[in-house]
């Protein structure tokens, strides 16, 4: 086990917990994802989240991405989402006590990654809602992960407004073969200093980048910081990228297992990292395609032990 008390300054996040269980052999497809290891062998998605601990992660996200009506299906959601949900908490919840962890409750997207025009915000309340409730007892604090818009971010703050608990907001970036220019935006097209200033308004408590090629991180590390220094505030900045090569923005979600790039091994990966905590970012973790191999070198690097 990996001793994870530090002085760095840097929090290391885990890793992707589907392409992990997918690994690990569990019960893995479309369109079910990583739910599937719910439904059907809840004691590896416990197992995949010791193995990050156990790597270095000490924030733990709960493996609840796949866990609504894209994913499972709407007549599967309504009769035993709540529980599912609820269920990824609790094995969070009892790895993180056994490691010394914090669990962060994700909340996904819930049209389908990367796509901000299937986003509609008034069901989007609703779902939310089953989500937060159900992870509620179990997390330190909330992670909205891989946000194609600011709409979505400004959902999830408006379904949360009466939480005390930390609001972690996660955005997705366009690809750089996408934009028009140099400028950082998301997958809708809004820019990163968009994003931030509305994220700072509603009350984030840190800004991260996820799910987008480690590429296109710096840019947007960089904007977020000039633009909290330009607002007078003071925000952790993080970014935990994926392993995917580019992906289309009228991608179809959910409908392939994509490949990992061979190049993003863990010394790959850490170059990149590395590179973000000289532009500022203090929270660094992994998404789609990063396993525990990856959170060990950057812990071995990254981490100072005290």
């Amino acid at each position: 086990m990996i001793e994870t008390t530090s002085t760095s300054g840097i929090t290391l996040l885990d890793g992707g917990m589907g392409r992990q269980l997918k690994a690990m052999g569990a019960p893995f497809q479309q369109p079910e994802w990583s739910a599937l290891a719910l439904m059907e062998a809840p004691e590896m998605v416990r197992e995949a989240h010791e193995q990050f601990a156990a790597a270095g992660s000490e924030i733990l996200t709960t493996n609840s991405y796949a866990v609504v009506p894209f994913h499972i299906g709407e007549e599967r959601f309504a009769q035993d989402g709540a529980r599912l949900a609820a269920l990824s908490g609790q094995l969070a919840a009892e790895a993180a006590a056994k490691f010394g962890c914090r669990v962060a409750g994700s909340l996904p997207p819930l049209f389908g990654s990367y796509r901000p025009d299937l986003f509609v915000a008034e069901r989007a309340q609703s779902l939310l809602a089953v989500l937060v409730e159900a992870l509620s007892p179990y997390v330190d604090l909330w992670l909205a992960e891989t946000l194609s818009s600011i709409a979505e971010f400004e959902v999830v703050a408006s379904v949360l407004r009466h939480d005390n608990r930390p609001l972690w907001a996660a955005y997705t970036l366009l690809e750089s073969d996408q934009a028009e220019d140099a400028t950082p935006r998301l997958r809708s097209g809004e820019t990163v200093v968009e994003a931030v200033r509305v994220a700072a308004e509603r009350g984030a408590g840190a800004i991260l980048f996820n799910c987008s090629q480690p590429e296109v991180m710096p840019p947007a590390i960089t904007a977020t910081s000039r633009e909290l220094q330009r607002l007078g505030l003071t925000r952790p900045i993080g970014a935990y990228a994926n392993a995917f090569p580019p992906q289309l923005q009228d991608a179809q979600a959910n409908t392939a297992i994509l490949e990992i790039r061979q190049e993003l091994d863990p010394a790959g990966y850490l170059a990149f990292a590395e590179e973000w905590c000289r532009l500022g970012a203090t929270i660094i973790g992994g998404c789609c395609g990063i396993g525990p191999e990856h959170i060990e070198a950057l812990h071995g690097k990254l981490k100072k032990k005290a």
